[in-house]
């Protein structure tokens, strides 16, 4: 499949390893190039974009609060400068120190749980939009995860089920500049965990027995910023395993 990615740039958030790590190089196989940022794991990040330049792209990677408005729009003009433009931006950074018990959580790990994962791909797509709308084409894609469709953790279940709405109405208000917005909910996928995550037993109801491989949820990703996925925005795509169906 011409997935039509190639020379376009694609910016990735959390993009120093796991699936954000695996993303980048798919698309830098696709010929695409790349804006990456991590708000803290620089080394990594700088493996990742070596690895994605002896593959034949650009790529820039910078150090990035997603929370942080004035760091977004600073990176944001970088990129820009750079590298032409933002064509595609994968809303991938996440906070998950709200995962334990609501009435343990703090006040700070709350609000931070929105700056990141609410606040994040806002700063993110206010910063790119712009570019988008003058060039007449984008593709925005978030992530929900499974956590609101399960009944999860409160905070963070909050979170995730608000980005879905968040990214329908991007669809919708941008869908006339050639815009796409889409979602994308993993659901217990083998990557790389923290010390204080725990890697979740597969639900006695999930038909495929099996955790998701990362390169089955980065497909979709691919797919969906690419120009035969034109027609479809607004949509949020469980890859779970049929864990929930929706």
């Amino acid at each position: 499949m011409d997935t039509g990615l190639k020379g376009k740039t694609v910016l990735i958030t959390g993009a120093s390893r796991n699936m954000g790590r695996l993303a980048a190089l798919a698309f830098a196989r696709e010929g695409a190039n790349l804006a990456l940022c991590t708000s803290a794991k620089m080394k990594e990040l700088q493996q990742v974009a070596a690895e994605a330049r002896a593959l034949g792209v650009k790529v820039a990677a910078e150090r990035c609060d997603v929370a942080d408005a004035a760091a977004v729009f600073g990176f944001v003009k970088k990129v820009s400068d750079e590298l032409g433009s933002v064509h595609v931006a994968l809303n991938n950074a996440v906070y998950r120190g709200t995962e334990g018990a609501f009435l343990n959580e703090s006040d700070e790990a709350w609000e931070r749980n929105f700056e990141v994962n609410l606040g994040g791909p806002r700063n993110i797509c206010r910063a790119v939009l712009p570019l988008m709308v003058r060039q007449r084409w984008g593709r925005i894609i978030n992530f929900s995860g499974i956590t609101p469709f399960l009944g999860g953790s409160v905070t963070k279940g909050m979170a995730k089920l608000g980005i879905i709405g968040f990214t329908r109405g991007v669809a919708r208000e941008f869908a006339e500049h050639e815009i796409t917005a889409n979602c994308i909910g993993p659901g217990t996928i083998d990557v790389e965990r923290d010390a204080f995550q725990k890697s979740k037993p597969l639900r006695a109801s999930q038909p495929i027995r099996r955790m998701g491989k990362p390169q089955e949820v980065v497909s979709l990703m691919v797919y969906l910023a690419s120009e035969d996925a034109g027609f479809i925005t607004g949509q949020c795509y469980l890859v779970n395993g049929g864990m929930y169906f929706q």
